[in-house]
């Protein structure tokens, strides 16, 4: 199937990624990507001036789940607070993968950033992973005088598998009546099980994340209901047939991806709904490339979106 090349310069990255990304995961190979090591937020903080402290709140069904927080060693004054949901497909991963983002703006705002460790499929299905997502921001909203953040200036965050759970929590909190989110950050978002588009057939044994591997981790969030028309929205966000209500959002992804169809179509519902909705699609860019790339030129244009949206976002007057 013809398909969109990858941009030259990424395309020289891919084969340092062999073995380290997944691409054609079966469910035997989970236990080998789950192994793979991520630095420690220890590791990504460095020297800089950023506190961690950890948290054990009610998750979903009674269960407790970790948080970790993350502000300047001597934050004082209430600001913008970050919330932020962990990528790798809800099937791997930790809450401190890809926090690079968090440390940068709670340098850069004087921000407070919460990252939640839900539970992940397939020993924890759907709702189990969403449910622990928006328990974490329920948890974050009712302690922002504790974390000293202001309430109206929460924006949430995700990634890939993290994104497609803060559309479905972004959702929840949409049709529960709280928390009020300021915006919406989502970062090649995985929000469809049907992977009936066609960057969803395009993008099959080559890349970041294939056809294979999305395939793999969607059965095991639902089960047998993948692509059944027994999904929820809050499961997989493209379900949605109302995007009325949700905050400012920012959505971008890779042109040579499969999460670009999916994720076009979602913001254009945004738009069909009356939403405000930024879209960025990078033309020849893997996924995670931003991650995975972060000095070439596609990824650098790519995080300044990113920060220019933030930044005008948060310069908005507070209604």
């Amino acid at each position: 199937m013809p398909r969109p090349a990858f941009d030259p310069e990424l395309a020289t990255v891919l084969p340092t990624l062999d073995g380290c990304v997944p691409v054609g995961m079966t469910p035997d190979q989970l236990r080998y990507y789950r192994s793979l090591p991520f630095p420690t937020i220890e590791e990504q903080i460095g020297d800089r001036p950023v506190r961690c402290t950890h948290h054990t709140i009610p998750g979903y069904d009674g269960a407790e789940i970790e948080v970790s927080v993350l502000s300047q060693v001597n934050h004082e004054t209430p600001g913008v607070g970050i919330y932020h949901l962990h990528g790798g497909g809800m099937v791997m991963g930790d809450r401190f993968a890809a926090a690079g983002p968090l440390i940068d703006w709670v340098l850069k705002y004087d921000a407070v950033a919460v990252t939640a460790e839900y539970r992940l499929a397939p020993e924890h299905p759907d709702p189990t992973p969403v449910e622990d997502c928006y328990a974490g921001l329920r948890w974050m909203a009712a302690n922002a005088d504790a974390l000293r953040f202001a309430p109206d200036r929460l924006v949430m965050f995700g990634g890939s598998g993290g994104g497609g759970l803060a559309a479905g929590t972004a959702l929840l909190a949409r049709d529960r009546n709280g928390p009020t989110l300021l915006g919406l950050l989502l970062q090649c978002p995985m929000i469809d099980d049907r992977n009936e588009t066609v960057s969803a057939h395009q993008y099959d044994g080559v890349g970041v994340w294939d056809r294979t591997s999305n395939l793999t981790a969607w059965t095991a969030v639902l089960g047998d209901r993948r692509g059944t028309a027994d999904v929820s929205p809050y499961a997989a966000a493209a379900r949605a047939t109302d995007l009325s209500g949700l905050p400012p959002t920012f959505i971008d992804v890779g042109a040579a991806e499969v999460f670009r169809d999916e994720d076009v179509a979602f913001a254009t519902s945004i738009w069909a709904s009356g939403g405000d909705a930024e879209l960025h699609v990078w033309g020849g860019a893997f996924h995670g490339f931003h991650d995975l790339a972060p000095q070439s030129a596609p990824a650098e244009a790519c995080i300044a979106a990113r920060e220019s949206w933030l930044e005008r976002l948060l310069n908005r007057p507070t209604p």
